[in-house]
């Protein structure tokens, strides 16, 4: 038995990280300069798979637009999750165009080929038995823990809240074509139905195969976790552009004056200008067409396409969506903070600001640790914006 196809789950919003998925899913946020998902399709192509089913759902046309047909000469399949019901649900929407064993991925998490192997080359050795990564992790209670004794997996737990376990699900699975029907025999719960509860039923029937592996795992489930994204992905030189010095990787067709200081680990996208006076660094990365102005600095930070940061600006811990306008001397000094997403408040977290699609400030705006600015937002010359700043807002002082 051996396995060929993957699928892809890419249909969720990513709720907690708004206003960044305001107007993309999850799964086309920036891991420094390019889409997660493309992270996540090299580890299949580099892995072996030559087929790829993306289970896609919210925005689905920003995913398909950005890949079409093909990924690496993979052909790539869609099909269509209607309403966010679940992880099983959006497998199970995969059913007409798989008739195989099969690889399952999450769509917005970054991973190592060789765990995606691992998972592969154990499920062929036990002839098909429901197979999954289990990797170390101190902080257990993000992720669902699991239990195991030997090769076998003993138990799941979902969301445990004691640190008393090692081990996380790492959301890499490998199953034949009998999973479907598995799952439609999982009772739901709140109306959705999870892969992990069907799992969960293999579990208790002691037929499950756990693949303890390690390498490179990054989760982005909040807005910082954005940043650590980037860090981990430079940090391992995992970047398209070549690299003109250590650590220091420049696209062909961008403009970096001689008078700009880059410092490293740092990443510069196609068609980016720096300009002279501008200190970019460490721990950047610069999506497609951004500009950097004059003596401006950026540390610590995601700056996704057509983002412009004008002269004299001071952007720390700071991710933008796309076609962000911040105008001269606009500061965010970084964090920590305490950052509410929804209704939870989350203390002392890395992050200064995240400036959603098209929003702008004018001249000498500040921004203080923690904000979230919506959509189109428009802050007027001299602002301080602090906290939420919903979307289409116009704050004036």
């Amino acid at each position: 038995m051996s396995v060929h196809t993957a699928v892809v789950l890419a249909a969720g919003e990513g709720t907690r990280l708004r206003p960044l998925t305001r107007n993309r899913p999850k799964p086309m946020l920036p891991a420094a300069n390019r889409p997660i998902l493309e992270y996540v399709f090299d580890a299949l192509v580099d892995a072996g798979i030559d087929r790829i089913v993306a289970v896609v759902g919210y925005k689905r046309d920003r995913v398909q637009d950005h890949f079409g047909p093909t990924y690496r000469d993979v052909p790539i399949e869609y099909v269509v999750q209607s309403k966010q019901l679940g992880s099983g649900h959006a497998l199970l929407q995969a059913r007409d165009a798989v008739d195989e064993p099969m690889l399952v991925v999450n769509g917005d998490r970054i991973i190592d080929s060789h765990i995606v192997a691992g998972v592969r080359d154990a499920f062929d050795a036990d002839t098909g038995v429901p197979t999954l990564a289990v990797l170390e992790r101190r902080d257990v209670h993000q992720y669902g823990a699991v239990v195991i004794q030997g090769e076998d997996v003993e138990t799941i737990v979902e969301k445990p809240e004691t640190d008393e376990y090692r081990l996380i699900n790492g959301g890499v699975y490998a199953f034949d074509e009998t999973v479907f029907d598995a799952i439609e025999e999982t009772p739901r719960q709140q109306g959705e139905l999870a892969l992990t509860d069907t799992l969960a039923r293999f579990v208790e029937t002691g037929q499950v195969r756990a693949v303890e592996t390690n390498g490179m795992w990054v989760d982005a489930t909040y807005p910082w976790d954005l940043l650590t994204m980037a860090t981990e992905v430079l940090a391992r030189g995992r970047t398209d552009e070549p690299e003109r010095g250590t650590n220091v990787w420049i696209d062909d067709d961008a403009i970096v004056h001689d008078a700009a200081t880059l410092q490293p680990p740092v990443v510069v996208g196609p068609d980016c200008e720096v300009s002279p006076g501008a200190v970019v660094g460490p721990n950047v990365a610069l999506g497609r067409n951004v500009t950097v102005g004059a003596n401006a600095t950026v540390e610590r930070s995601v700056l996704d396409a057509d983002t412009r940061v004008d002269p004299g600006s001071i952007l720390q811990d700071t991710v933008t969506g796309q076609a962000v306008h911040l105008g001269a001397g606009t500061v965010v000094p970084g964090g920590p903070a305490d950052v509410r997403v929804g209704t939870h408040v989350f203390e002392d977290q890395r992050l200064g600001a995240v400036v959603g699609d098209r929003a702008r400030a004018e001249g000498n705006v500040s921004l203080a640790p923690g904000t979230l600015v919506g959509p189109n937002a428009h802050l007027h010359t001299g602002v301080l914006a602090d906290g939420h700043v919903e979307e289409d807002a116009e704050v004036v002082r």
